[in-house]
């Protein structure tokens, strides 16, 4: 297949990247999304997130002119759709109208020969449902869905879900393996074609479209598996009266033994986000993933009393909560486990410092409330009778020097 235009619709946390590597290799691309604030803002050769590398990279290509950001989509040979898949209601059912919105504000523009592949982490099924929705608005081609394999469509289709790391991602759009998965086998094959154009070091690996969606659900599934142990080891210690960060380095010495780290909760778009699509569609059978995901919810409130637990033990206290963000060192506040209790405290009416270093100003959750301010870590630690370590930010790796007299210091992510 021969690309030379590429159209990447969501320039948020995984578009904005894939967008400046794909321009870095070479390519034509046009960048969409809605926000008219983010598409001046790359225009003009800056970033509106906060990812290593990022900046210098969209600078470069931009200025070269191999990068243009629209706030509608236009005529491109390759379409990759990058949006956001939240839940919608209270039994975590995937909301796909952002994918929906997308498709078809594509298909205004697609021509014979084009493909569409949808990189948004989804439910099984939804590439499918995004061909249906694309030929709906363009009756006038075909879609893999429509016609039978060995006559070929008009239009091809195809997943690849994003697997990069907050943090690593100009590095990981380029290293790692990609599934990729089409809606018939010409889809797969021209998806990997164009993979191939950016992903010089990683392997392209092709299969079909179901299977690569759930690819993804089930790496993420496995990770909170694995970290739901930890978080029900932590809870378990603090009963038994153990530490469980020595627990954990112990059990880690046996040589078929590897314990991930307990946290406040698991955030992001991906780990808690991901696994409830497995169990939405197979409710009667995803029991281990499901009980993890609700031990992982469960942390942060368990935090959250502890905090109040420390709290109790001061007339008017003052709570400082240190980290917003789901993960170390990063801006990306997205189902953060250390926001969720933030909030919690704020709602129960604790005066709360909060300290985010990669963020400016608050989170429109918090923005509204007179009980939290965003103050800096030396202020925090001034001003609170309670401390708390929400997130292993780099920059609270000397958190102990700065805390002296009476207040309480807690830790829940080792620092």
């Amino acid at each position: 297949m021969s690309v030379e235009t590429i159209s990447v619709v969501g320039l948020g946390y995984i578009g904005l990247p894939t967008a400046a590597v794909a321009a870095g290799s070479g390519l034509k691309v046009i960048g969409v999304d809605v926000n008219s604030d983010a598409v001046v803002t790359i225009n003009q050769g800056k970033i509106h997130i906060v990812e290593p590398d990022l900046e210098d990279l969209v600078k470069k290509v931009v200025d070269s002119g191999r990068l243009v950001a629209r706030t509608k989509p236009e005529k491109a040979d390759a379409f990759l759709i990058a949006v956001p898949t939240p839940f919608k209601g209270k039994n975590h059912e995937p909301d796909l109208s952002y994918i929906e919105s997308a498709a078809k504000g594509v298909a205004a523009v697609l021509e014979k020969g084009n493909i569409v592949i949808l990189e948004s982490t989804s439910p099984v099924g939804a590439t499918e449902q995004m061909s249906r929705w694309m030929a709906e608005e363009r009756p006038d081609l075909t879609f893999p869905h429509q016609v039978e394999e060995s006559v070929g469509s008009d239009i091809l289709v195809a997943h690849c879900p994003e697997r990069v790391l907050p943090g690593q991602v100009i590095r990981e759009l380029v290293e790692n393996d990609r599934i990729i998965g089409g809606l018939n086998d010409q889809s797969t094959r021209a998806a990997s074609s164009v993979y191939k154009l950016f992903v010089t070091k990683g392997h392209c690996v092709e299969t079909n479209a179901r299977t690569a969606e759930m690819s993804k659900l089930t790496e993420n599934a496995f990770r909170d598996v694995n970290i739901a142990f930890a978080n029900e080891l932590s809870l378990i210690c603090d009963k038994q009266g153990i530490d469980v960060w020595e627990l954990i380095a112990l059990a880690n010495r046996h040589p078929r033994v590897d314990i991930l780290q307990p946290g406040c909760g698991v955030g992001g778009h991906c780990i808690s986000v991901d696994p409830w699509f497995i169990v939405n569609q197979n409710p009667d059978t995803a029991r281990l993933i499901h009980t993890s995901r609700k031990t992982n919810d469960f942390k942060p409130l368990f935090v959250s009393e502890q905090i109040e637990k420390a709290a109790a033990e001061f007339d008017t206290p003052c709570i400082a909560c240190l980290g917003l963000a789901f993960k170390p060192d990063i801006d990306d506040l997205r189902e953060s486990p250390a926001l969720a209790i933030v909030l919690n405290l704020v709602e129960k009416g604790y005066r709360v410092l909060a300290v985010e270093p990669n963020v400016a100003s608050l989170p429109a959750a918090l923005a509204s409330h007179p009980n939290v301010r965003l103050v800096s870590k030396a202020d925090a630690c001034n001003q609170a009778h309670v401390i708390v370590c929400l997130v292993k930010h780099k920059a609270f790796f000397d958190i102990r020097e700065l805390v002296s007299g009476n207040r309480k210091l807690l830790d829940f992510v080792n620092l």
